[in-house]
């Protein structure tokens, strides 16, 4: 039933122009299907404070308010605006234990879900973080037990242990660790943009290796500062690329620029999953706390499948992070998606077929395309030397066949060389790798390849052809693939090159006006 509330101007103390004119405002009977709660747990706004109490009748105004994964809605009784929790229909069959049960129950989960998870992330956070609980636990628990093993190997907790000679062993054995994690984290410093899941998961199994190195220390322990060094370098390493690609990674999650709350949320994930496996190690110990016997030999029967786990938390976790920055590799698979199908891949769908790239293994591909420089053992004497020719200034990049070498037993195969040069801007280098694509495609149509090296030269003027129009192509699709890359939300502001893939060339005249 359909009923007025009327609220006058001056109750609300507003100056109005108009005298003492009332409003009628027509209002729902508030539906018993929504409980509200009691006036004591429930936020209030006294609109008039001269004003009684009146009839207990309530209607809601059309106003929700999330707040820490919450919808509470406004109610007017007559003379409280309250904001009140939304329930569900089908709570209110529970009993009130029940129910109350079910809220506390919530109010935990969202608590715990706001501590660990930041507000705003992509889909694809909630289970990295699982994967990622699963790998920290039991990696932890390893690490606990190797410490445990090498405390043995240097005699602590035993009467002929030697203080002083420990302390020097573990000195001596952190020096040469962080003295290697300089080294390499100098060498491989653009690795960890260009190839980053490859680099961190096989970092991660040297860690996993390095402490299966330390619980030999107790076995060995007349070699236990070059066991425990050798350990200690390999986590080292790890640790340089752990730090060296966590930005990324938090960055790839960062739908709404929170980068800084992503990062703090992780290393909150990391501690409380580091101490869920300490936890872990320590029921085990007090589990075979009075065998003499087993707890020597707890280590070694947990390590393979405790190993075993953390690999694999590893893996599906680095399978769950889809980045958005361009390198060459991700570059050219949207570029041959864009060959096919006319379709821009999206991020997730690019780190699918990218995968992890463990150990190299990415298969042999017709005609691979590389960027550097031209190699003189590599090159195709004649080819090449029209392509230069033909450069102006107005060229930033060149494109030409080579000669190179795959696999392990570094067969020979044709394949294409992008030469890039100095003060080319990230649209060159796209339109280059893009007319780069295009070429192979016209290539793998010519059945001449196939013959002897010495009869490519006889290609020339269809090698000139095929330049000419597939750079006329790349310039009429480049920007229509720009755009559609920035839609699927890809950092087309720039494409991570390796090392070697950032040699540049430049004209002889560049140089002597240097």
């Amino acid at each position: 039933m359909k009923f007025t509330l009327s609220i006058t101007a001056d109750s609300l103390h507003f100056q109005f122009p108009l005298r003492h004119q009332k409003i009628q405002v027509p209002v729902q009977k508030f539906s018993s299907r929504i409980s509200l709660k009691s006036q004591g747990l429930t936020n209030s706004v006294r609109t008039s404070p001269d004003e009684s109490d009146g009839p207990a009748t309530s209607a809601p105004l059309p106003i929700l308010i999330r707040k820490s994964g919450r919808v509470s809605q406004y109610f007017w009784d007559g003379t409280y605006l309250r904001l009140v929790c939304a329930e569900r229909e089908a709570s209110l069959s529970c009993s009130d234990f029940g129910n109350g049960f079910c809220k506390l129950l919530q109010l935990c989960c969202l608590s715990v879900r706001d501590f660990f998870i930041p507000h705003k992330v992509s889909e694809n956070y909630m289970g990295y973080v699982k994967w990622k609980l699963l790998h920290r636990v039991f990696s932890s628990a390893l690490q606990v037990l190797a410490t445990q093993a090498m405390f043995r190997a240097i005699g602590i907790g035993y009467s002929r242990s030697l203080p002083s000679a420990a302390a020097l062993n573990w000195v001596l054995k952190d020096g040469l660790g962080r003295l290697s994690r300089c080294i390499y984290t100098a060498s491989l410093a653009s690795a960890f943009d260009t190839n980053l899941k490859r680099v961190r998961f096989t970092t991660s199994v040297l860690f996993t290796m390095s402490i299966g190195v330390e619980l030999l220390t107790p076995v060995f322990p007349q070699h236990f500062l070059l066991l425990a060094s050798v350990a200690n370098i390999a986590k080292q390493i790890s640790l340089a690329c752990y730090l060296a690609t966590g930005s990324a990674v938090h960055r790839s999650f960062a739908i709404a620029e929170n980068l800084g709350e992503v990062s703090a949320k992780a290393q909150i994930q990391t501690v409380c999953f580091d101490n869920l496996g300490l936890l872990l190690a320590a029921i085990l110990n007090v589990l075979l706390k009075n065998s003499e016997r087993l707890q020597p030999g707890l280590p070694f029967i947990v390590y393979p499948i405790f190993s075993a786990i953390d690999l694999l938390g590893i893996y599906q976790a680095l399978k769950h992070i889809h980045l958005q920055t361009l390198t060459k590799d991700r570059l050219e698979m949207i570029i041959n998606k864009w060959i096919q199908c006319g379709v821009v891949p999206s991020p997730a769908e690019v780190s699918q077929e990218e995968g992890i790239g463990f150990l190299f293994i990415n298969g042999r591909k017709v005609w691979p395309i590389r960027i550097g420089c031209l190699e003189p053992h590599n090159q195709l004497p004649r080819l090449s030397m029209l392509t230069m020719r033909d450069l102006t200034k107005k060229d930033f990049y060149f494109v030409c066949m080579e000669m190179c070498c795959r696999g392990f037993k570094r067969t020979s195969q044709l394949g294409l060389l992008l030469c890039v040069r100095e003060g080319a801007s990230t649209s060159n280098i796209t339109m280059g790798l893009l007319q780069a694509c295009y070429i192979r495609k016209s290539l793998i149509s010519w059945k001449e390849i196939k013959a002897p090296f010495d009869t490519l030269d006889s290609l020339q003027w269809d090698w000139l052809q095929v330049i000419e129009d597939s750079r006329q192509w790349a310039k009429s699709n480049l920007n229509p693939l720009t755009e559609q890359m920035l839609k699927l939300g890809w950092a087309v502001r720039n494409v991570l090159l390796s090392t070697n893939e950032q040699v540049r060339y430049s004209f002889v005249d560049d140089q002597r006006s240097l």
